[in-house]
């Protein structure tokens, strides 16, 4: 089972919001997840973000591949 670290699309047309979420990699995007780590707001200057970074890195110990977004969110927030 590939489990991917990645960004689960809410709110409303052209008002993103993002969950970060760990789910297997062939589940659809906004579909089913295994844990969720925090949230992303790209709409707010600066976005918000918050991550619980314990869990993060539980996840990324045990094999979780974050993709390239979250990715560089983590490493903003110093989890990486």
């Amino acid at each position: 089972m590939a489990v991917k670290i990645r960004l689960r699309r809410l709110g409303a047309k052209k008002a993103p919001f993002y969950r970060i979420v760990v789910a297997d990699s062939r589940f659809p995007r906004d579909g089913r997840f295994i844990e969720e780590l925090g949230y992303y707001n790209p709409m707010t200057n600066p976005a918000d973000i918050k991550i619980d970074a314990d869990k993060a890195k539980t996840w990324i110990a045990n094999g979780a591949q974050p993709t390239d977004t979250v990715r560089a969110l983590l490493k903003k927030n110093g989890v990486i």
